[in-house]
């Protein structure tokens, strides 16, 4: 079981200052955070892409690799990787620099977007964002296993006994998830491929999550890659911890009440007892988290959004400090001890494998 934390790379103004960071001081801010991430016990940083204020995540591989210089263990992600505008002959590219410069610590989560007005700045329409995404995988799947691409589809030109270079780390492709809310075609093509499936697990009830995640599993099976519960599972979600459950929502309330994600709708008691949202105590958090089994089954990876809303770097980097001591060892042991041994870790690359000295347990599929 891996645990890591994410960014979408938000510039939210601090509600209880008025103070929001400047753009070079929140990228700065997000590289701490990894850093720190690591030196606290993480196993994984993922950043979000976004290409409109007030964002400053736009170009999660130059982060990312800043990331790996100052880093030797952490795996490195993509919250979201926009396989719709994103051209899949760069992504191929540019990532497996990284996986080159990181030593094959370097996954990537697919999206589609969760925004209309993104498409037309890539000279691409929101109403074709299924089939972009489709065509896109495929292509950016073929260019990291073949070494001569001859190719031609209906969203981009075609190519002619390409060669995408560098080729990936060993000849082995990053690991890739495909990220989704609430869209089931998502689903269905993490489980066609056999690559992971992320549910992203913050905005909506437990009871979506579990039909999201059980129609992976159930088409992971279908498409013959193993019984449904060796599927690769992956959540996200947000917390925030104080020592007791009073401080923390004392102190998280006027983030909660001005998030642009939030705000101004249920409250944040209501939130936290209909959604997987997360304030109080370390033990409130493992108890959470031990939960999320009940209605996904095994998993392999949780991600935690602990620096969105215009919460401040100390504040975050204290919330790192807080899980790595009380929360992280208690959920390890515990994941550890129930799991039975036929579901398999998220796969690694080979390089990340000998590097940690962990016997492998994938089922060889990477990506």
């Amino acid at each position: 079981m891996e645990f890591g934390v994410y960014s979408v790379g938000d510039i939210t103004p601090d509600p209880t200052t008025g103070r929001g960071p400047a753009e070079h001081e929140r990228i700065a801010a997000i590289t701490a955070i990894a850093v720190r991430a690591e030196e606290t016990g993480f196993d994984v940083f993922a950043t979000g892409e976004h290409h409109n204020p007030p964002f400053v995540s736009s170009a999660p591989a130059v982060l990312l690799a800043a990331i790996a210089a100052r880093t030797h263990r952490l795996t490195l992600s993509t919250a979201t990787t926009l396989i719709t505008t994103n051209d899949p002959v760069r992504v191929a590219e540019e990532y497996a620099v990284l996986q080159h410069l990181a030593g094959g610590r370097v996954d990537l989560m697919m999206g589609r977007g969760n925004s209309g007005a993104v498409f037309p700045r890539f000279g691409k329409r929101p109403e074709d964002s299924q089939p972009l995404a489709a065509e896109n995988y495929a292509l950016l799947r073929r260019l990291w296993r073949e070494e001569s691409v001859t190719w031609s589809g209906e969203y981009r030109t075609p190519l002619t006994d390409f060669t995408s270079v560098p080729r990936p780390l060993h000849g082995v492709p990053p690991f890739v998830w495909h990220g989704a809310v609430t869209s089931p075609e998502t689903a269905e093509q993490a489980a066609m491929y056999g690559d992971g499936f992320f549910a992203n697990h913050i905005f909506w009830p437990p009871e979506h999550t579990r039909r999201m995640v059980a129609l992976y599993r159930e088409r992971f099976a279908a498409h013959g890659h193993g019984d449904a519960d060796q599927a690769i599972v992956g959540l996200g979600g947000q917390v925030f911890v104080r020592r007791n459950s009073q401080d923390a929502i004392r102190e998280f309330r006027p983030y909660f009440d001005r998030a642009p994600v939030y705000g101004r709708g249920p409250s944040l008691e209501e939130y936290c007892s209909t959604t997987p949202l997360t304030v109080g105590s370390p033990q409130q958090i493992i108890d959470r988290v031990l939960g999320f089994r009940e209605y996904v089954g095994d998993y392999q990876r949780q991600l935690l959004l602990i620096d969105h809303a215009g919460l401040p770097l100390g504040t975050v980097l204290e919330q790192l400090e807080l899980l790595g001591a009380e929360v992280l060892p208690v959920l390890r042991a515990e994941f550890a001890t129930s799991r039975p041994a036929h579901v398999p870790d998220t796969p690694r690359h080979p390089a990340v494998t000998a590097i940690i000295g962990a016997p492998s347990r994938t089922r060889g599929n990477t990506g």
